[in-house]
């Protein structure tokens, strides 16, 4: 017998547990750099130097950051059901956790790719943790961080809109729901779908929507708290 389908939209809070900060936290300001300066089109066209410092300083904190228990308990519900996780978050908490179906809405910090062709991409490590706007790739590209930048498209929406179609449970973790179009994904849940949105500081839009069930606590109490709704029913 299938498993069902259980998909999950996380966002920052959902790293923040893991020591993650998000611009949001500080009013526009992501590490004392005004965020449209940092994490536009724009404000890449204008300083793109300026943009691959920015992307290198976080990819050097974020591979002293680990997965928290939210993350490692989206593994575990992989016993029971067939997990997609689709994140808002542009690091790779996710992957090292052991989620097995992630689908990145907003770039991955630990990629680069080219300026010229954002279909081509290539993976950093430890030991090339820095770019900068002469780094060239493999194929002899000029590249940039592969984020998705504010005033660009979001490639990978449609595939996330079919995902949540298609759930069984959607599970919302971590986030304002105010970042579109990553906010609208909850109106794509089929009628009768459960939904469950896990946040310390529920959006007001979710508080009375009709099939939503609001856990409020952060990522990791949320998570304990889901665990002993759902997995019991599947004993």
């Amino acid at each position: 017998m299938a498993k069902p389908k259980l998909v999950i939209s996380s966002g920052a809070g959902i790293s923040a547990e893991s020591g993650i900060s998000t611009f949001r936290d500080a009013g526009g300001l992501w590490e004392n750099y005004p965020v449209m300066e940092v994490a536009s089109a724009d404000g890449f066209r204008r300083n793109p130097e300026l943009v691959h410092k920015f992307y290198n300083a976080r990819r050097k904190d974020l591979v002293t950051k680990f997965p928290n228990d939210a993350h490692k308990a989206l593994v575990d519900l992989e016993k029971y059901f067939n997990v997609y996780v689709i994140t808002q978050n542009v690091d790779d908490l996710h992957e090292r956790a052991g989620s097995s179906k992630v689908l990145h809405l907003h770039g991955e910090l630990m990629k680069m790719r080219s300026v010229s062709d954002p279909y081509y991409i290539e993976p950093l490590d430890m030991e090339h943790l820095e770019t900068t706007p002469q780094t060239r790739g493999k194929r002899g590209d000029l590249m940039r961080p592969h984020i998705v930048f504010f005033q660009e498209p979001v490639p990978n929406i449609e595939l996330a809109q079919d995902w949540v179609y298609d759930a069984d449970i959607f599970v919302v973790i971590g986030t304002s729901l105010a970042v579109y179009p990553a906010a609208g994904l909850i109106q794509c849940v089929k009628p009768g779908t459960p939904i469950y949105y896990i946040d310390p500081n529920p959006a007001p839009s979710a508080m009375g929507m009709p099939g939503v069930t609001v856990i409020k606590a952060t990522a990791t109490e949320g998570m304990k708290k889901l665990k002993e709704i759902l997995i019991p029913a599947k004993q």
